[in-house]
């Protein structure tokens, strides 16, 4: 019997091959400006996220709230990304790319004023799950214009030109976050969100065409919705390449989520050092997604890619669960750095790759396949997060631990669901040119 998917996926090598003969014209339908602002809405998540870090001591002086409260506003912000990314994705497939993108812009920046202006930490947890609701249409739509313009090599040397745009987002938000806070307060960062989310929306209003054409709509309501997630799901290599990705990016959120409290508390760093590691580690997975783009996409396969960059990822998070565990004895934050930065480099290989053979069996449905992939991750990370402290302050075992099953979970889903040996003949091939390099 026919997986579902397979009617989308038999013909892999010449959508590969076609793929890396449209690169040119689809280079010319992207120009440079519309490549930033689709780097610019990936960003838009972290920048919500990680610009108001530093404000948070402020925020709980100033609402006069306790600070589990006040960590509410990230927790819903981030859940209301997860969701968003479930309403948005399929309204794309349904309305094209533009209006469902406009709509959530405009709701994000309206959210993100209100943010500013409130008066009490529950209403500044009802409006950060607003803004995270909205601002989630950015993220979903963004993946879903890139596979509507590429295809096969072209698509993951995209996803990975994203990769420098967006990535840099999590290391220059705190920084900005704090350089707001010496000119204003708190509400200043919301300001400065939703001027950002303003100069976005203009830009895609005037610049960003539909890139989704009406023959290619989708019609129906909720249950025509439903079913296309079902049908999504229902491709085992397509589940096995969100599970990939959902594991990976909770073991990145993991190190995210834990790292401030084990360099500084554990290894004594100062924060001024600690932002020179977390740097560092950021400009890693930049540079190793550009690698990834620039020199191995179209010469080696993508499945190879992936694995290589999960078994770096699982080698990283056994490393760190050893020095953690003190199986070598006492060591020093120089090797639980290394360990970081390997497992976080890696990332530059996995995400790029996973999200482009994820898309590649979802033509079809590129908005509710890119709703799937972004939620996923996002509700994955969001349980990650609070097991990494759940043994104290005294040990990095549980962030080691925690990432060391997620690396193995992915390990797991690629090999036991995506078999990439089994479909070599559709996604790597065996003939000459693009065939043997997807």
């Amino acid at each position: 019997m026919t997986e579902p998917g397979a009617a989308e996926t038999q013909d892999l090598p010449s959508i590969a091959e076609r793929g890396a003969a449209a690169a040119p014209a689809a280079s010319r339908r992207t120009s440079l400006l519309v490549t930033l602002v689709l780097g610019g809405l990936t960003a838009v998540p972290p920048l919500s996220m990680d610009m108001y870090l530093p404000a948070l001591p402020q925020v709980t002086a100033a609402l006069h709230s306790p600070a589990a409260t006040v960590q509410l506003t990230l927790t819903t912000c981030l859940a209301g990304m997860a969701l968003g990314q479930m309403i948005v994705g399929p309204m794309s497939d349904k309305w094209g790319r533009r209006r469902p993108l406009l709509a959530g812009m405009v709701v994000y920046i309206l959210a993100t004023a209100l943010c500013a202006v409130a008066t009490g930490a529950e209403l500044l947890i009802a409006f950060r799950l607003l803004q995270g609701l909205a601002g989630a249409a950015g993220i979903v739509i963004a993946r879903a214009v890139v596979r509507d313009l590429y295809d096969g090599v072209a698509m993951a040397r995209f996803f990975s030109t994203l990769m420098l745009i967006s990535g840099v987002a999590p290391v220059v938000a705190p920084l900005i976050g704090g350089q707001i806070l010496r000119l204003t307060d708190w509400r200043g960062v919301f300001v400065v969100l939703t001027a950002v989310g303003v100069a976005l929306t203009l830009v895609v209003w005037r610049k960003l065409d539909e890139t989704l054409p009406p023959a290619r709509r989708h019609s129906g309501g909720l249950g025509q919705t439903l079913r296309t997630m079902r049908d999504l799901l229902a491709d085992r290599v397509f589940s096995g390449y969100v599970l990939v990705g959902a594991f990976a990016f909770a073991a990145l959120f993991a190190y995210i989520s834990a790292s401030p409290f084990v360099v500084q508390e554990i290894y004594g760093a100062s924060p001024q050092t600690f932002s020179l590691l977390f740097g560092i580690n950021s400009v890693g997975l930049v540079a190793v997604g550009q690698i990834n783009g620039k020199l191995l996409v179209g010469r080696v396969g993508l499945d190879k890619v992936l694995g290589t960059g999960l078994a770096l990822t699982a080698l990283a998070a056994t490393s760190l669960l050893l020095m953690s565990a003190g199986v070598f004895g006492p060591v020093g934050l120089v090797p639980m750095a290394a360990g970081l930065f390997v497992l976080m480099a890696s990332m530059g290989l996995v995400m790029p790759s996973t999200n482009t053979l994820a898309l590649l069996r979802t033509p079809h449905a590129a908005g509710s396949a890119s709703a799937l992939l972004g939620t996923s991750t996002f509700l994955l990370g969001s349980v990650a997060s609070p097991l990494v402290g759940i043994a104290g302050e005294r040990t990095a075992v549980p962030m080691a631990l925690v990432q060391l099953s997620c690396a193995v979970l992915a390990l797991v889903s690629f090999l036991g669901m995506c078999r990439p040996w089994q479909r070599r003949g559709e996604s790597n091939g065996s003939t000459a040119g693009e065939r043997t390099r997807l």
